[in-house]
């Protein structure tokens, strides 16, 4: 099931996107997964639920880079209805770099 959703999402990456460096194309498919039923996850999009920061937005809060250590160890609070998640380094690296296209 995983497979078939990562697989349809890809069909949905728009072409700029398919330009982007492999890890970082792996980071968009990953928030697309598991983030983009709450936050926005392009330039231009509302974030579906109201109180989650559209990623475009996280680099002018603070350096994306400092999400990494809460990535990996697990964030625990976002916005009150976020889950709690852990990713892998290769996870972490990816969505980083992912979020980094999102500031140009």
């Amino acid at each position: 099931m995983k497979a078939a959703v990562i697989a349809a999402l890809v069909l949905f990456i728009p072409a700029g996107a398919m330009a982007q460096n492999p890890s970082a194309q792996r980071g968009l498919i990953f928030a697309r997964v598991h983030c983009a039923q709450c936050h926005s996850t392009d330039k231009v999009s509302p974030s579906p639920l109201k109180i989650a920061p559209p990623f475009r937005t996280l680099h002018l809060r603070y350096p994306v880079e400092s999400l990494e250590e809460a990535l990996g160890e697990g964030i625990v609070t976002g916005h009150p209805s976020m889950p709690e998640f852990r990713l892998d380094p290769g996870q972490v690296g990816d969505l980083i770099d992912f979020l980094k296209t999102l500031e140009r």
